[in-house]
């Protein structure tokens, strides 16, 4: 069975937004299709006003204090996080130890989702599916 949606990674989401000239072709089209089902990670409103709160976002400030409405524009799912994520990011083996991208991988396998993402640290996972 495949993917049923399509979880996109904190950078993807922010490109999207801000810069959509950094998506591949790929990764575009998806997003641009009325019919995918697309979902944000609640890990992605912290990862994003959390990094700007402390200076690793700077030319993100309208996303930061705007992350609800803008969010709600983009025509996405909000996917919260639940213990069944937590308790699985916690625990798979994995030599990447970013919580924010642990917690993304957990979602998307657990939820059946096809991961968007740039990020090359995800492509080590052969039990999740990627696009980019």
């Amino acid at each position: 069975m495949g993917a049923i949606g399509y979880l996109l990674d904190t950078h993807t989401f922010l490109w999207a937004v801000c810069e959509d000239q950094k998506l591949s072709a790929g990764a575009r089209k998806i997003i641009e299709d009325a019919d995918a089902p697309l979902f944000v990670s609640a890990i992605s409103a912290y990862e994003i006003t959390n990094k700007y709160r402390v200076g690793k976002l700077p030319g993100y400030s309208y996303v930061a204090e705007n992350y609800l409405e803008i969010l709600r524009r983009f025509g996405s799912y909000e996917l919260p996080i639940s213990t069944r994520h937590a308790h699985f990011a916690g625990k798979f083996e994995w030599a990447h130890r970013d919580p924010f991208d642990r917690l993304l991988a957990a979602q998307a396998f657990t939820e059946n989702l096809t991961l968007i993402t740039n990020d090359t640290a995800f492509h080590s996972l052969s039990w999740i599916t990627v696009l980019w």
